[in-house]
């Protein structure tokens, strides 16, 4: 079966951007909700910014930080996430992520959805990287990569 060969790895496009991303899941949900997240690493072959996610699934797809204020976690949609040249940066629960808001449908486990990562480089010029992301209910094994460093927003 040659979804057990892709289980945890998200399948990139051929022509995409340069750009490798690993551990890609969405998270399940269930009928009636209309958020969830999605989350992976990302490492960057030359400096770039994560400035956009287009998803047919979603009415709304965002690129949020979540962070202690006080003791207080809040959450918000940034306009860009630096993805530095070779380091790997983490989207997960807790951290950056992508929010999908306005689901059209639940996100089912062990099925795919299409997630379009837009990324701008140095010299303003953009590029994307189509993934098909695995729902599941938990980070896939190795997935959670919590010494990883982080990127920083402007």
């Amino acid at each position: 079966m040659c979804s057990a060969l892709f289980a945890g790895a998200a399948l990139a496009h051929p022509d995409a951007a340069h750009v490798e991303a690993q551990n890609a899941w969405a998270r399940a949900s269930v009928p009636g909700q209309q958020a969830s997240g999605a989350f992976m690493r990302l490492t960057a072959k030359e400096p770039l910014k994560l400035v956009g996610v287009e998803t047919p699934v979603a009415g709304v797809a965002e690129v949020h930080e979540m962070k202690m204020e006080g003791d207080v976690m809040r959450m918000r949609a940034i306009d860009a996430l630096d993805l530095p040249q070779g380091v790997p940066v983490d989207l997960k629960p807790g951290g950056y992520h992508v929010m999908l808001q306005q689901l059209k449908a639940p996100l089912v486990k062990d099925t795919q959805v299409p997630i379009t990562l837009v990324f701008k480089d140095a010299k303003g010029e953009l590029s994307r990287l189509h993934l098909q992301v695995p729902v599941r209910t938990a980070p896939p094994a190795g997935g959670d990569a919590a010494a990883a460093h982080h990127g920083h927003m402007h």
